[in-house]
C-alpha cells in the first residue's frame, strides 16, 4: 500500500477529488463522507460512505501512483483481501493517475471498480452502473511509451519479436541486440510492468507480442536519418536487376535495403506503388546512386532514400529472395502502418501473412 509522505498525501487528495467529481454525476448517489484511514487499517487508502436511493453503501478504495498492469493486478488482490476483512458488501475501487486499456480489463476481470485522473471510470453495484472511456493519455505515459521504442530499446524488441517464445538470459540478449546489460534491464522493467514479458529462473520471454507490436505501432517514430528524393529511369524488372548488386550489407559497398512498400512487395505483395523506398548508410548511398544513375528531383521523384543514423533496421534485415535485402517484417509493418490509409491496409495484410505467432 501507499507509504507516508507529502507526495502520497497529494496523490490521495487528487484521488478524493476525482472520486467526488465522479459521484456527483450520479443523481442516485449521495456522498456522505470520505475517510482517510490510518496506514495500518488493512491497507485501505480511502473509504467512501454513500447513500444510494436510501440505502447505505461503502466504497473501499486503493490509490496507486502507478497504474501499469503489473501493479493493478497486485492491487486487485489487496482490495479483495481488504473487502474480506471489512464490510462484505462493500465495493472495491482502484484509483490511479492513469489506467491503460489493459489495466482496465484486469479490473473488470477481477470485479474491481476503477477510476483515473484522465476520467476513465467503471463503477457497478446494486442499481448503479457508471462506465466512461477517455481517448486521452497523460504526457508522461506518452513519453514512457516513446522511450520504450527509442533506437536502443527497439534493437532489443526486434530481437525478442523474432521468436517471442525464446527464453533469454540478460547477457545473451545484450550481445544479440548490441546494447548494454543496463539497457536490457531498463527494457525488462518496462515490459514487466506492462505484463508483456514473463520472468522465470531460466530468463525472460515475451507473453503478449501482439500487444507489444500494437503499442509500438501506435507510438512509432520513423528511424532517424536524412531523407533524399531521386528520379531513376529504371522500372520493374530493370530496377530489380540494377539494384540487386548493391543490396545487402557488404562492408566494402555499404548497406542498402529495400524498405516500406518496396520491402512489402517481396514479403507480402498488396499495394503497388511507382515509388521505390530504401534505407542506406553513407557508403550505401553512393553505391545506390551509381547503380541506378539517380538524379536529384525536387518533384516527380520515384526513389525515396533515407540515410539512417539509427542502425537498428539494418540489424534484422532479411533476404526474402536471392540478391534481395529488405527490412524485416516487423520494421516493414511499422513503416507501412505510418504511411497513411493505403499503407495501413498493406500493413494489415503483411501482419496477417508474415507476423503471426504460435499460441
Amino acid at each position: 500500500m501507499l507509504k507516508d509522505g507529502s507526495l502520497v498525501k497529494d496523490l490521495e487528495h487528487r484521488a478524493e477529488g476525482a472520486l467526488r467529481a465522479l459521484l456527483m454525476q450520479v443523481p442516485a448517489i449521495h456522498l456522505e463522507n470520505i475517510e482517510h484511514p490510518e496506514a495500518n487499517d488493512d491497507g485501505v487508502d480511502l473509504r467512501a460512505h454513500l447513500n444510494v436511493a436510501g440505502s447505505p453503501h461503502v466504497l473501499i478504495c486503493e490509490v496507486k501512483g502507478n497504474g501499469q498492469p503489473r501493479f493493478v493486478r497486485m492491487s486487485s488482490l489487496q482490495l479483495r483481501q481488504a473487502i474480506a476483512h471489512t464490510e462484505s458488501g462493500a465495493t472495491p475501487l482502484l484509483i490511479a493517475p492513469y489506467l491503460s486499456m489493459e489495466s482496465q480489463k484486469i479490473c473488470r476481470d477481477q470485479g474491481i471498480g476503477y477510476l483515473d485522473f484522465e476520467g476513465n471510470a467503471r463503477l457497478a453495484f446494486d442499481s448503479v452502473f457508471v462506465e466512461r472511456v477517455m481517448a486521452s493519455k497523460p504526457a508522461t505515459v506518452r513519453r514512457e511509451l516513446r522511450s520504450l521504442f527509442k533506437p536502443k530499446s527497439a534493437q532489443v524488441l526486434r530481437i525478442m519479436l523474432r521468436d517471442p517464445k525464446r527464453v533469454w538470459r540478460i547477457t545473451e540478449l545484450a550481445t544479440a541486440a548490441q546494447v548494454s546489460i543496463g539497457h536490457i534491464s531498463n527494457v525488462r522493467v518496462a515490459l514487466l510492468d506492462r505484463e508483456w514479458v514473463l520472468i522465470d529462473p531460466a530468463g525472460m520471454s515475451l507473453t503478449d507480442p501482439d500487444a507489444l507490436l500494437d503499442a509500438w505501432r501506435d507510438a512509432y517514430e520513423p528511424p532517424r536519418g536524412e531523407r533524399f528524393t531521386f528520379y531513376t529511369t529504371q522500372h520493374g524488372t530493370g530496377f530489380d536487376a540494377a539494384v540487386r548488386p548493391v543490396l545487402g550489407a557488404a562492408e566494402e559497398g555499404g548497406k542498402v535495403v529495400l524498405a516500406s512498400f518496396s520491402a512489402a512487395q517481396w514479403l507480402a505483395p498488396y499495394a503497388r506503388t511507382g515509388t521505390h523506398y530504401l534505407y542506406v548508410d553513407d557508403a550505401g548511398l553512393g553505391a545506390l546512386r551509381q547503380a541506378l544513375s539517380l538524379s536529384s528531383a525536387a518533384k516527380g521523384e520515384n526513389v525515396i532514400v533515407t540515410r539512417l543514423s539509427d542502425r537498428g533496421p539494418f540489424l534484422d534485415a532479411i533476404t526474402p529472395a536471392p540478391g534481395i535485402a529488405c527490412t524485416s517484417p516487423i520494421q516493414t509493418y511499422l513503416d507501412l502502418a505510418a504511411a497513411g490509409d493505403r499503407g495501413r491496409e498493406a500493413a494489415d495484410h503483411l501482419r496477417q501473412e508474415k507476423i503471426r505467432w504460435a499460441p
